[in-house]
This record gives structure tokens, C-alpha cells and sequence, in this order.
């Protein structure tokens, strides 16, 4: 998708932005979504694939964990036994999601409202498929929500929008109200109130939907 629809700030103008404002210090909850079937990527389930000998969710994870967030998420599905496991060690709320096969929708909703369980005032989205995402990205998108630059925020990168995206408690509702396998991308377009983040982060592009895709990230 491009940017061409939302307005978008790029690093100097989240930093002016943050400067000038008084921001305040919000609740941001990250939630990895990981309970797809992986139907593109041919038998084996593509969030066990590995990367650089981990698998593609525990890099997802921990690139929210590293960008110091008040709590992370991790919504598993298919296979969520064996993908529970490649997330061993690390301090996040897994939560399975029954209901996997009808959409991303249905993550979408129990990483909400398990998130909701600390009253966030926003939530961070990233999928379990995006190994190469830097959590400087996700800082970048806390700051420029803390700044005040909008209330749905997804990172860019060279023209075109991508993931991580993030939501303000207000679009909460609209979120859970989505139906089918799409995730926040309606809630993003219809707000009034979103914008890009431009990054030179190549990996808010890069999700591994097939066999090759993984390769080229080899």
C-alpha cells in the first residue's frame, strides 16, 4: 500500500514535534499476531521457520520487547502448542485464539482485549511473519503518537505503508467491530486522524507470506 492517501512525518518531524509538546508518558502494549494458517508458505508453518537459527515469531516478539513497551502480547492459533514453545524465556502474555481460521480479524480482537487488561492508551500491531523490523521503528511510532502527530500510526518506509501500526484506545472499538481476515488497515484508512511514519527501516515492508519470500531474507 502506498502513503499517498495519509499524511506523513519523517524522523526530523517527529523529533520537532516531540520537542515542541509537552508529551505525556502513555500506556503502549505491543501485540504480536500469530495465529494465521500460513497458506501461501506451503505445508510447514511459516512463523517456525527459521531466521538466522530463530524462528520468524521469536523475532517478531522480540523486536517489541526490545522497544520497551509496557507489556507485550503474543496471540496464537494454528499450531499453537509447538509456536508457544519457540517463545520459551521470554516475558509475554500468550493468549490462543480458537477462531484462528476465520480471519486475522479474530487475532486482531483477542490481542485487544487482552491488552485491554491493563487499560492501555494505545496498542502496537505487529505480525509474527515480519522477522526484520528494528524496535527503534516502534519507538519512533510511540514517540510520534506521544507527540501528538495522530491516533493511527503505521510505519513507512521508501513510499509505501506497512507494519507496525499503532491504535489509540479511541479506535479500540472500530477495531473490534472488523470482521473477516483483515486486520486494523480499514480502521487506518477511514480515521481521520492517521498518518505514516516514515522510517529508512526496510523491514516494515518485509513479510514472508511464501518459501521465497524467506529466502530473499536469508
Amino acid at each position: 500500500m502506498t502513503t499517498d492517501d495519509l499524511p506523513c512525518y519523517g524522523p526530523d518531524a517527529v523529533t520537532e514535534a516531540f520537542e515542541a509538546a509537552d508529551p505525556a508518558d502513555p500506556t503502549v502494549v505491543g501485540v504480536v499476531l500469530a495465529g494465521g494458517t500460513s497458506s501461501r508458505f506451503g505445508e510447514a508453518n511459516k512463523l517456525l521457520a527459521e531466521l538466522e537459527g530463530e524462528p520468524l515469531v521469536r523475532h517478531a516478539t522480540r523486536t517489541l520487547l526490545d522497544a520497551g513497551l509496557a507489556e507485550v502480547v503474543v496471540v496464537v492459533g494454528h499450531e499453537a502448542e509447538a509456536v508457544r514453545a519457540t517463545l520459551a524465556g521470554f516475558d509475554v502474555q500468550i493468549v490462543h485464539n480458537p477462531d484462528y481460521d476465520e480471519g486475522l480479524s479474530t487475532t486482531v480482537e483477542r490481542g485487544l482485549r487482552a491488552a485491554s487488561d491493563v487499560d492501555p492508551n494505545a496498542v502496537v500491531f505487529l505480525p509474527g511473519d515480519m522477522p526484520a523490523v528494528d524496535p527503534a521503528t516502534v519507538r519512533q511510532l510511540v514517540d510520534a503518537y506521544r507527540a501528538g502527530l495522530g491516533t493511527a500510526l503505521a510505519a513507512a518506509s521508501d513510499g509505501r505503508r506497512g507494519n507496525p501500526v499503532l491504535f489509540d484506545q479511541r479506535h479500540f472499538d472500530a477495531l473490534l467491530a472488523v470482521d473477516g481476515d483483515v486486520g486494523g488497515r480499514p480502521v487506518l484508512i477511514e480515521s481521520d486522524d492517521s498518518a505514516c511514519i516514515t522510517t529508512d527501516d526496510p523491514g516494515v515492508l518485509q513479510d514472508v507470506d511464501t518459501l521465497e519470500d524467506l529466502q530473499r531474507q536469508r
